[in-house]
């Protein structure tokens, strides 16, 4: 009975980070007319420690951009480009009963010793948001979550696969 307890945490240690996936959100001021943006500027860089995965956000962001069209300048860019980055730990209980007492049936009572075990695992999130210049007012933003690898190559590939999801339907078409 001990080792299928291991085993089904093994197993389920292994298959949770499947549950975790990438939750990528984007929102937009539907009066913005988004083709009159021919340019885009950085305002404020990503606010991490990490300078390798600071220069990664700030690649995979201008690179999007780039791609719809937008060229990067230093100055007097039509969208101010701001980025924040944050992680914060989360936690999971898995718990394994032992010993059924008179088979799964719904009306024995439960009489077995419980081992519950936790993970921690960090969750990233980065917020992009675009303003517009010149009147200062935020007219898109996406956001990212994700669970954080020990694997830089990991993140790295999350990362650029997160900002590819946000910035697919960019620019917003127009509402009438």
């Amino acid at each position: 009975m001990r080792i299928l307890k291991i085993l089904a945490f093994v197993v389920l240690t292994a298959t949770g980070s499947i549950v975790f996936a990438q939750d990528v959100k984007t929102d937009h001021d539907r009066a913005v007319n988004f083709s009159a943006y021919k340019t885009f500027m950085w305002i404020k860089e990503p606010n991490t420690t990490n300078l390798l995965m600071k220069q990664r956000i700030v690649d995979a962001i201008n690179l999007e951009l780039g791609e719809k069209g937008l060229r990067l300048v230093t100055s007097g860019g039509d969208l101010g480009v701001s980025a924040n980055s944050a992680t914060h730990e989360r936690h999971t209980l898995t718990t394994f009963y032992d010993g059924f007492p008179g088979g799964w049936g719904w009306r024995h009572r439960w009489g077995g010793p419980a081992t519950t075990y936790v993970d921690t695992y960090q969750v990233g999130t980065l917020v992009v948001d675009l303003f517009d210049t010149s009147n200062k007012r935020v007219v898109w933003r996406g956001t990212a979550t994700d669970t954080v690898s020990d694997k830089p190559e990991k993140n790295e590939k999350h990362l650029y696969e997160a900002v590819a999801k946000m910035f697919k339907d960019f620019p917003p078409k127009v509402h009438s």
